[in-house]
């Protein structure tokens, strides 16, 4: 009797779904990896070799960060502690922050860039790197000092994080008042 109500219910479209059959992860079928591009079209991806020949140097700072930086005549890359610049620089507007000095100028591709960061954080690293870069560029050039100037990129920015004090929370947030 059951039987024929079940042939009656699937005729009618009422009957329960079947459960699906899933596979233990051994029989699973294994996709194959995708080959990645091996043609690399972008100077920035590059692999980090370290140029020969003549360099002008300089300290860039911000914060609590210190960037060493070498400009090497060359193609336009930018390598930031080893890594090309789009690697290192996950946000677009930190890599344009860093590289302003040079398009400012006009010789972003006429140098290459090696840069060697510490302390601080992401985006005071960035600034560093870009202070350092303008500085290099007045040690390779003496008349580009003006225009850098003028845009500021030649001022370590001083702020810089405030010290605590003693009986304070902060460096200048007192504990809270209790009247009682």
């Amino acid at each position: 009797m059951s039987k024929t109500i079940e042939k009656a219910e699937k005729a009618e479209g009422k009957a329960e779904p079947k459960k699906k059959k899933t596979l233990a992860k051994a029989d699973r079928p294994v996709e194959k990896a995708k080959k990645k591009d091996s043609k690399k079209d972008t100077k920035q991806s590059q692999e980090y070799k370290i140029p020969s020949g003549r360099y002008f140097y300089a300290n860039g700072k911000r914060k609590t960060s210190v960037a060493r930086v070498r400009l090497y005549k060359g193609d336009g890359s930018i390598f930031v502690n080893e890594k090309p610049i789009n690697k290192f620089c996950a946000v677009k507007t930190r890599e344009e922050l860093i590289k302003s000095p040079l398009d400012l100028v006009g010789l972003a591709n006429t140098f290459t860039v090696t840069a060697k960061v510490t302390g601080g954080g992401p985006n005071s690293q960035a600034e560093a790197v870009r202070h350092g870069i303008a500085k290099a560029l007045v040690v390779s050039d003496e008349t580009l000092r003006s225009t850098l100037k003028h845009a500021g990129l030649l001022t370590r920015d001083p702020r810089s994080k405030e010290r605590k004090k003693y009986g304070l929370k902060r460096a200048r947030k007192g504990p809270q008042f209790s009247k009682r």
